[in-house]
C-alpha cells in the first residue's frame, strides 16, 4: 500500500510538472531577467564615513512626563499645540537602555501628545564632544502598520484561499519591481515612458502567470492588458500635448527638479503620463482578466460559437464593467486630492481661472487617460480572446480546473 501511495505521489508530481512546466520556465526566466536588470539599475557606492556630528532615528518608550502644556485648539479643529518634556528609554541603537530627557513639540500639522508607555521615534543628535540630545520625531507607527497589513493579508487569504495567496505574491512582485527596478532605473536616467511601460508589461506577464499559469486565458488577458496600457499611454501623451502641460507642472515635482539640478539625470517631463500608466495598470488588468476568463468559459460550454458571437459576448460583459470601473478611477483621483479640491472650492475661483490651472489639467489627464485605458481594453481583449479561442474548436478546461471538471455537459458533447 505504501508503494502504491508513493507511486501515486510521483504520478501526481509528474502531472503537476507537466501542467505547470511552462509557468515554471517563464517565472524562472523572469527571475533571471529581474536579477540582471537589478544589477544594472543599482549603483554600488561605498558608504560614506560618518562625521563627528551626526543624527540617528531610534525607537524609545515614554517612561515619565515631566511637563506638559499641550492643549486642544478649537480653531485647528481640535488639533493640539504646545510641548512636552518627557523621559524616554531608548530601545534601539548605540544608546539602547539609556533614559533621556526629550522634548516633544506638538502642532496641528505635526506631532501629537504622548502618554507614559507609548512608543516614539527619537531623533538623537550626537556632537563632536561626545554629548548627545534627543527630541521626539513622531509617534512610532510600526506596530500599527504591521497590524493593519496583517489584517489585510489575513482577509485576503481567508476570502480568496489559494487565489488570494497567489494575488499577494503577485502584489509583492509588483512592489518589488516598482521600488527595486523602476525607480533605480529612472534615477539613472533611463527614458521615463519606455521604462515605465516595459516594467508594467513585465509585471503583467509575471502576475498573469502566477495567478493563472500559462494557458489561453492568461495569454489573452496579458495581451489585452498590455494593449490597454499602451493606449492609456498614447492618450496621455495626446492629452498632454493638447493641454500644453507635462510632468514639470506636477505639484510635488519641485524636490525632484532640485535633485536633477544636483546631477541626478531623472526625466521629469514624462512623469505625468508615467503616473497615468501605473495607476491604470491594475484596473486594466482586472478588466482584461475578467473578459478573458468569461469568454473562455463561454467557449468551453459552447465551442460552436464563432468569433463574432464571442466578441459580442465579450463586449456585453465589458460594457457592464466599464461604467463602474471608470467611476472607480475618477473617484480614486478625486479622493486622493480631496483636501486640495476643498481648498480650491473655498477660494471661489473664476471658472476660466480654474479650468486653465495646472492642477485641473493634470487631474483631467490622470483620470481620463487611465479610464481610456480601461475602456479600450474591453474591445481589445474581447477581440484578442475571440480570435485565439475560435482557432481551437475543441473545448479545453479552463486554467486551474481539476481533471474531473474537464467533462463537458451532455448537450455540448
Amino acid at each position: 500500500m505504501k508503494r502504491k501511495k508513493g507511486n501515486a505521489d510521483r504520478l501526481t508530481a509528474g502531472a503537476w510538472w507537466s501542467r505547470n512546466r511552462w509557468s515554471c520556465v517563464i517565472l524562472a526566466a523572469a527571475l533571471v531577467l529581474f536579477i540582471v536588470v537589478r544589477m544594472a539599475a543599482v549603483t554600488f557606492e561605498q558608504p560614506q564615513p560618518r562625521g563627528d556630528e551626526y543624527a540617528e532615528y531610534e525607537t524609545g518608550v515614554v517612561t515619565d512626563i515631566l511637563s506638559d502644556n499641550t492643549e486642544a485648539d478649537a480653531v485647528a479643529d481640535g488639533g493640539y499645540r504646545g510641548e512636552q518634556l518627557l523621559l524616554a528609554q531608548v530601545r534601539s541603537g548605540q544608546y539602547k537602555g539609556e533614559t533621556m530627557q526629550v522634548y516633544n513639540y506638538v502642532g496641528p500639522l505635526y506631532g501629537q501628545p504622548l502618554k507614559v508607555g507609548q512608543r516614539a521615534v527619537l531623533l538623537i543628535s550626537t556632537y563632536s564632544d561626545g554629548s548627545h540630545t534627543a527630541t521626539v520625531y513622531e509617534y512610532d507607527r510600526a506596530v500599527g502598520l504591521a497590524v493593519t497589513v496583517g489584517l489585510f493579508l489575513l482577509a485576503t487569504v481567508l476570502v480568496g484561499g489559494k487565489v488570494g495567496a497567489k494575488s499577494l505574491v503577485a502584489l509583492a512582485v509588483t512592489l518589488v519591481c516598482l521600488f527595486w527596478i523602476l525607480i533605480p532605473l529612472l534615477m539613472k536616467g533611463a527614458p521615463t515612458l519606455v521604462t515605465v511601460f516595459l516594467v508594467c508589461a513585465y509585471i503583467t506577464v509575471v502576475t498573469m502567470v502566477i495567478l493563472g499559469g500559462v494557458c489561453r486565458k492568461t495569454v489573452c488577458a496579458a495581451l489585452g492588458t498590455v494593449a490597454g496600457t499602451a493606449l492609456a499611454l498614447l492618450f496621455g501623451l495626446l492629452s498632454q500635448s493638447l493641454l500644453r502641460i507635462d510632468g514639470l507642472r506636477l505639484t510635488d515635482v519641485e524636490p525632484l527638479l532640485q535633485l536633477r539640478q544636483t546631477g541626478t539625470p531623472l526625466g521629469l517631463r514624462g512623469l505625468l503620463v508615467a503616473g497615468v500608466v501605473i495607476s491604470a495598470l491594475g484596473a486594466v488588468m482586472d478588466v482584461a482578466m475578467s473578459i478573458s476568463s468569461a469568454l473562455t468559459e463561454v467557449h468551453t460550454v459552447a465551442p460552436d460559437r464563432d468569433g463574432r458571437a464571442l466578441f459580442r459576448s465579450g463586449m456585453n460583459i465589458g460594457r457592464d464593467m466599464v461604467g463602474t470601473m471608470t467611476n472607480t478611477l475618477i473617484l480614486a483621483f478625486l479622493g486622493s486630492g480631496l483636501s486640495f479640491i476643498i481648498y480650491l472650492y473655498s477660494l471661489g475661483l473664476d471658472p476660466r481661472q480654474l479650468i486653465s490651472s495646472p492642477y485641473m489639467a493634470t487631474e483631467v489627464i490622470s483620470g481620463i487617460a487611465s479610464s481610456i485605458g480601461v475602456i479600450l481594453a474591453v474591445p481589445l481583449t474581447a477581440l484578442i480572446t475571440s480570435f485565439i479561442l475560435v482557432k481551437d474548436k475543441k473545448p479545453k478546461a479552463p486554467c486551474g480546473s481539476k481533471p474531473e471538471d474537464k467533462k463537458l455537459p451532455k448537450e455540448v458533447q
